[in-house]
């Protein structure tokens, strides 16, 4: 099974461990809600466990194939768009994952794109109690003492 067959798989079986040899050492996520992406395997592998706790209801609704140019070399990489649908805060999402690949298959960059906005809202409010919860980004109201 190839590698996105193998991601979709995994996310819709909920097993982290399963994603873990999918992505390169160096991997960019790019969210909806953050400019800058998430980098680096143990980073995306965090994110990931927040995520499969955040989206309910999520399934995937097919997948298209080609090639498109990645943000960080700007060149032409094998990539897969896999449009889903999901639950976040009782608000329907509608989005899209674009997986983009290294030479050996494995995914270099990883896009999320999500509407409309009030998912998005309440996606960005989730994921970031998730990460501040697992330790994974400082809590941003700790910097705001009273």
């Amino acid at each position: 099974m190839e590698t996105a067959e193998r991601f979709r798989t995994a996310v819709e079986k909920r097993d982290l461990s399963a994603l873990d040899d999918l992505f390169t050492e160096d991997v960019r996520f790019y969210s909806p809600v953050k400019f800058t992406p998430f980098e680096g395997r143990p980073m995306v592998l965090g994110l990931f466990g927040v995520l499969l706790r955040v989206f309910g209801d999520l399934r995937y609704l097919g997948r298209l194939d080609g090639a498109a140019e990645t943000s960080a070399d700007g060149g032409e990489a094998p990539s897969v768009v896999l449009p889903f649908r999901a639950v976040v805060d009782g608000k329907q999402i509608h989005g899209i994952d674009l997986l983009q690949f290294d030479g050996a298959g494995r995914i270099k960059e990883f896009t999320v794109m999500v509407r409309p906005q009030s998912a998005v809202h309440a996606l960005g409010q989730a994921v970031l109690a998730g990460l501040v919860a697992d330790g994974l980004v400082p809590d941003p109201a700790a910097g705001q003492g009273a």
